[in-house]
């Protein structure tokens, strides 16, 4: 894993409001190059903001954020080159089948690939080679989920962003999942995701913190602690 000075994705205070509602509470999160870093936080505890505002579709009431150095906001156009997003249902286009799929919303992105190129990015994020000439209509989530990572690879996204990206899945799709993340992180992606599967969190991410009501409570590594540990840590924190 590479620490570079520069962090991928830097949140420094930041606070988001709905009306009445404090969505995030002087937030703060540094990711460098190639981690995996999970938020683990109930629902409504501020991870789906956080996504959004990375993505520049909010922007701030106070604090700043970047990734790779830009604004998400005010240089969207530049900073949507390099991000890759996955939310919890990817939308594509059932009528069409992955490969289509994946065509489509490369040229959209400005690139242009051979089917075989596009073929080759399929089976690195794990679609068996008959899925890919088949309609989405038929693919379960887990395979849809695929070409949504495929999507990702082809734009060469430095950073991608996944909001729950296991709910839903068996668990044999789970841990190819977590497969596929390590694979990109290796190859120097960087991936924020949030979840509230402890479980799937544990196994896949370089580092956890604990969200709750718009504020990071706690981080901790990963690697440091069982999968019963980090129940106990988080039941402890969010209550």
């Amino acid at each position: 894993m590479q620490h570079n000075c520069i962090y991928m994705i830097s949140i420094q205070h930041v606070s988001k409001r709905f009306k009445d509602h404090l969505a995030l509470n002087d937030f703060s999160l540094e990711i460098p190059e190639g981690e995996i870093f999970a938020l683990l936080g109930p629902n409504g505890a501020g991870k789906t903001t956080t996504i959004n505002l990375l993505l520049g579709f909010l922007q701030p009431e106070e604090g700043k954020l970047t990734v790779a150095g830009l604004d998400p906001f005010k240089e969207s156009a530049e900073a949507r080159k390099i991000i890759g997003y996955i939310p919890e249902n990817v939308n594509l286009y059932p009528q069409l089948t992955g490969l289509e799929n994946l065509k489509y919303f490369t040229q959209l992105a400005g690139t242009s690939y051979s089917d075989q190129e596009l073929k080759e990015f399929l089976a690195i994020c794990g679609l068996q080679e008959n899925a890919m000439t088949r309609s989405l209509e038929g693919y379960s989530k887990g395979m849809r989920q695929k070409v949504g990572i495929a999507i990702a690879y082809a734009k060469k996204a430095k950073i991608l962003l996944m909001d729950e990206p296991s709910s839903g899945l068996d668990p044999s799709a789970s841990k190819e999942l977590s497969d596929l993340i390590h694979k990109l992180s290796k190859i120097g992606t960087t991936i924020l995701m949030a979840s509230h599967d402890l479980f799937r969190v544990k196994e896949t991410a370089d580092r956890i913190g604990i969200i709750y009501q718009g504020q990071l409570l706690k981080t901790l590594q990963a690697s440091t602690v069982t999968a019963n540990d980090l129940e106990e840590i988080y039941l402890g924190t969010i209550v």
